[in-house]
């Protein structure tokens, strides 16, 4: 047989007989993993951080959907006003924000779709806008009903509003 032929034969033996796990200077024991009580050890300190840094990262998050309402409702503002421009009124409440993308009747001048993406999208929570026309703290009012769906609630994670900027 030739050398490479002896090697490789040599190998297969090897393997046959349980690979690496018998070569010297290679210790496969007991030691080797870890223990209940290290693992445990780490999961808690995981746990540690996550109670520590989980609220902070979901404060994060609501304020960012609350600061993503104030943006929608302020391009809402701005498409009823080219409304309002080009119609010399603003959409009725039964109209709703809908008139910014689609031709109401007895639009005179509708030069829409104002939105740019053609569609009203809802809230960061998932909830419809309220638009009411003639509002009470402007010329319309223009509400997002925050994460509990309810109107009329107010703090820190109440409704977004286009009078409370």
């Amino acid at each position: 047989m030739t050398g490479i032929a002896k090697k490789l034969e040599t190998l297969l033996a090897r393997w046959r007989e349980g690979g690496s796990r018998n070569r010297p200077g290679r210790r496969f024991s007991a030691e080797a993993g870890f223990t209940l009580v290290e693992m445990l050890v780490v999961i808690a300190i995981i746990g540690l951080i996550m109670g520590l840094i989980g609220p902070r990262v979901l404060g994060y998050l609501s304020d960012s959907k609350a600061k993503t309402a104030r943006i929608q409702i302020k391009g809402f503002a701005s498409a009823l006003d080219l409304f309002y421009l080009d119609n010399g009124r603003y959409p009725t409440s039964s109209e709703g924000l809908g008139a910014l993308t689609q031709k109401p009747e007895g639009a005179i001048a509708w030069n829409g779709p104002y939105l740019s993406d053609n569609f009203v999208p809802k809230d960061p929570w998932g909830h419809t806008y309220v638009y009411k026309f003639p509002g009470q703290h402007g010329n319309y009012d223009i509400v997002s009903l925050g994460p509990k769906g309810q109107e009329g609630d107010t703090g820190p994670d109440g409704n977004v509003t286009s009078w409370q900027q």
